[in-house]
């Protein structure tokens, strides 16, 4: 299949094009490259760079490749930014990706799989979250997403266009040469390795006071490999049903880690002390993000292969090791 990819070279959208490449499919990835890397693309996709709010750019990309499916990755993600710079999000999370579905319908093009967020559930009521569950975000990022999933609900009834929204819970871990790069640097995990690899001095744990176990927040996390298998499956269900789709599927592991633990885990993985300091609530954290999976499980057939929080770790630890030994030779 011919499949177009917005912002393929960044850190989850860069191992789904690898995925992509690898089942045989004809990849052209789309990115500004402002929070991507070329060098990210594998050598058998082709890379255009580009702005998903460029229509111009986008029509000619379209009307060269002739995509059959568009997977949408192409995204502001920092949830505490999006408190601050709110329009920021809005611009480029909601209001591109219309532009962008705009010439998808102009296409022609059948298929949509959105990258979508488990901040559309915000303070979720009961624990596992499922999809059916209320959907009221605390912070402009997750608005932003549920504004383009209310859009897709339209265009699905309205054009019938065929679409996957998956809400992500914690993407983290690395394979053997993507990873997490983003810069600045705002994910736990990556960062708390940072500290152990000495480029930070200590790990900032932001409030002590919720109702969770140990006062620090949960978080269901899920191999960035995982998470890109299940794009593929999506696709895979959408190209089979005959009559317009919408499927909605919730993406984790199912277990809650609190911050203490991840940095308790990431100690014993990388052998360093790993120094925290507490730091004040930020604005618009959830207490506990956990996800239930049952749903992909059952009608994707999706089975995370990399569930237990020291592989995660250890995988992101391998890999920033492996750019160091890279960047030294």
């Amino acid at each position: 299949m011919r499949v177009l990819v917005t912002g393929g070279a960044g850190y989850i959208g860069s191992v789904v094009v690898s995925q992509l490449v690898d089942a045989g499919h004809q990849v052209v990835v789309y990115d500004n490259l402002s929070k991507g890397h070329a060098e990210s693309v594998p050598a058998k996709a082709e890379l255009v760079v580009g702005d998903v709010g460029d229509r111009a750019a986008l029509d000619a990309v379209f009307a060269e490749h002739r995509p059959e499916a568009v997977l949408h990755f192409a995204a502001w993600i920092e949830a505490g930014e999006s408190m601050r710079e709110p329009a920021k999000f809005f611009r480029n999370n909601t209001a591109n990706a219309l532009t962008l579905l705009e010439t998808v319908l102009a296409h022609d093009v059948r298929r949509f799989v959105f990258s979508s967020t488990a901040a559309l559930y915000g303070e979720p009521e009961s624990t596992p979250i499922r999809e059916g569950d209320k959907l009221l975000p605390t912070n402009a990022y997750g608005e932003s997403k549920l504004l383009v999933e209310h859009m897709l609900r339209w265009f699905h009834r309205i054009h019938g266009l065929s679409t996957a929204s998956l809400r992500y819970f914690n993407a983290a871990g690395a394979t053997e040469f993507l990873g997490e790069r983003h810069s600045p640097e705002t994910h736990l995990i990556p960062l708390v390795l940072q500290v152990a690899s000495g480029e930070r001095s200590h790990i900032s744990i932001f409030g002590d006071d919720y109702e969770t176990p140990d006062g620090t927040c949960v978080r269901d996390y899920v191999h960035v490999s995982d998470l890109a298998s299940a794009h593929l499956l999506a696709l895979d269900k959408l190209c089979t049903r005959q009559e317009p789709t919408r499927l909605i599927y919730n993406l984790g592991n199912g277990k809650g880690f609190s911050v203490k633990e991840v940095i308790a885990c990431a100690r014993r993985v990388t052998g360093h002390a790993i120094p925290a300091v507490m730091e004040p609530r930020r604005a618009g954290d959830p207490a506990i993000l956990v996800a239930s999976s049952e749903k992909a499980r059952e009608e994707l057939g999706w089975r995370p292969q990399f569930a237990e929080l020291e592989t995660i770790i250890g995988s992101a630890w391998k890999y920033l090791q492996r750019k160091a030994e890279h960047a030294s030779s």
